[in-house]
């Protein structure tokens, strides 16, 4: 929401401006004189004018007041007459557009400054930092350091200070070619759709007609993303579970490590698990937004292998916050990494077994198994793409709590050695 203020200060006679503020004349911003106090002479709109006696003449400061975030702010728009009354108003105007646009006027200007191009509006620095402001505010605090560090790093030395505009295809290819020379050509790719996210936003600013980034489609070589090694062999898996029964470790970590392959989660998000999100009554664990990578509400239906686990912690950890405190400080979970080197002492390799590599195994087999597909990615909570990216967090809920249940007593068939050649169903 857009706010300006109106300073206070001197209520001299001048004609009325168009928002219905006395406006300012240049006689009045000439002749003004400062007393004992700085003197406030004001334009309207947050626009005012500050007069400060010093020898052997008066210094006046075009500034402009205004709130954002719900904090007043003044920002500073030049000295007068070096900036005229007009070209003050010019500036309150530019000012005000900036702040439309959800941005903070004074982050800009400090992002022109370090660009060095003071009052170039449309650089590609400078819609990139406004873009960043804009947008971050629902990100998490690493999210938004890397992709600031990859603007600072691989795109405003060569892009920063050109119109953006002006900025074609060759030239942002160029930028990636440069990426892609280190060997990185993930960050190439990724760099790519941050700055094509950059111009779309420009141009519904008004300030590029075209997104050059979507010309290249097809420039660099494909990126394969690894997958992170999980075991996916039945039999592999099932002495992996006996393995896991048979660890020696912290009796809370032995009891995330018989859970991990139960609920489908990453390890930061099973590791963070707190008692008031789970209902073992319902057999039930609700994870808010805040918590989840895709920042939507997740469901975890539990098995009845899982509230077993969890019962057995209860009477050690349930007086407390945290499911799995840390084992040097009850206030804080227990280490993301803590399942991960619980896999490596019983011996597993990265090339192996992961800690995440859970999940994979879990997608992998209940696919095989004829579950619904669409279940299987929403129990993963991964969010779908287009129209379907918007949805229910209990969608599918009764087929996921039969498939949670089924999968729980599948792992239990391979750690006794039963029949280990897949069941291909259809989840009913």
């Amino acid at each position: 929401m857009l706010v300006l203020l109106l300073a206070s200060g001197n209520t001299n006679k001048a004609h009325t401006n168009s928002g219905g503020y006395m406006a300012l004349t240049e006689l009045q911003v000439k002749n003004a004189k400062a007393s004992d106090k700085p003197l406030k002479l004001s334009d309207g709109g947050g626009l005012f004018l500050l007069v400060q006696s010093s020898n052997p003449k008066d210094s006046k400061y075009w500034r402009l007041a205004y709130r954002f975030a719900g904090k007043q702010k003044t920002l500073a728009l030049g000295v007068y007459p070096d900036v005229s009354l007009s070209d003050a108003r010019e500036r309150r105007e530019a000012a005000r557009k900036v702040l439309a646009n959800g941005a903070d006027p004074s982050a800009v200007k400090k992002a022109q400054k370090a660009a060095g191009i003071a009052l170039a509006e449309n650089s590609f620095e400078v819609v990139a930092r406004e873009w960043l402001t804009k947008f971050s505010r629902d990100w998490k605090e690493s999210h938004t350091k890397t992709v600031q560090a990859r603007l600072e790093n691989d795109a405003f030395p060569w892009l920063g200070a050109r119109p953006i505009g002006e900025i074609n295809a060759p030239e942002l290819l160029a930028v990636l070619r440069r990426i892609e020379s280190r060997g990185a050509l993930d960050s190439a790719h990724r760099v790519n759709a941050i700055c094509g996210q950059i111009f779309r936003y420009a141009i519904a600013t008004g300030r590029a007609e075209r997104d050059p980034s979507a010309d290249l489609k097809g420039a660099l070589p494909p990126y394969r993303i690894r997958r992170l090694a999980a075991l996916t062999d039945p039999v592999k898996i099932g002495k992996l579970m006996r393995d896991i029964d048979g660890y020696s470790g912290a009796f809370t970590t032995c009891c995330a490590f018989k859970l991990a392959p139960l609920v489908f989660l990453r390890p930061i998000e099973l590791s963070n698990a707190e008692w008031a999100e789970i209902d073992l009554d319902k057999a039930e664990w609700r994870i808010p937004a805040g918590k989840m990578k895709m920042k939507a509400l997740h469901i975890v239906p539990l098995s009845t292998q899982a509230v077993a686990i969890l019962r057995e912690l209860h009477p050690l950890t349930g007086k407390g916050k945290y499911v799995f405190p840390n084992v040097r400080t009850s206030t804080q979970p227990m280490a993301g990494n803590t399942i991960l080197a619980a896999i490596r002492n019983l011996g597993y390799t990265s090339a192996e077994m992961t800690a995440h590599g859970f999940r994979h195994m879990a997608s992998t087999l209940l696919n095989e198994q004829g579950f619904n597909a669409d279940a299987i990615e929403r129990q993963l909570a991964h969010k779908a793409s287009g129209v379907r990216a918007t949805y229910n967090a209990a969608e599918y809920l009764p087929e996921r709590r039969r498939m949670m249940q089924h999968w729980a007593d599948y792992l239990d068939g391979l750690k006794n050695g039963a029949d280990v050649v897949p069941i291909h169903k259809k989840a009913g």
